[in-house]
């Protein structure tokens, strides 16, 4: 019996459908990621957070608790101009993201 194993570059790989679901995944874990540290170097309220990124205290909220999926693109972006924090968009060059071990079991 052979038994395929699949390992991922990233949880998002893993997750995600298709390679395309995957990158925006990692776009959006990331924006979150650097706004939560935004919010937290500034020691702001979930309320001032709001106000600030121009969202509800319930959306900063969304944000800290990690919920990606409550979060597009273009609402993080929107957050992050809100707080004079531009945005950069890159392309890299494609890597092999999905890695296969096949392991053969007696």
């Amino acid at each position: 019996m052979t038994k395929t194993i699949h390992s991922f570059k990233s949880v998002w790989d893993a997750l995600a459908d298709t390679p395309e679901q995957a990158a925006n995944l990692r776009a959006r874990s990331e924006l979150m990621r650097q706004l939560t540290e935004v919010i937290e170097e500034n020691g702001w309220t979930q309320v001032e957070a709001g106000a600030k990124c121009g969202v509800t205290q319930p959306r900063i909220n969304d944000l800290l608790r990690g919920r990606i999926s409550r979060f597009s693109l273009d609402a993080l972006v929107n957050m992050a101009a809100a707080l004079g924090r531009p945005v950069r968009v890159e392309l890299q060059h494609p890597k092999h993201r999905r890695l296969t071990r096949v392991r053969r079991s007696a």
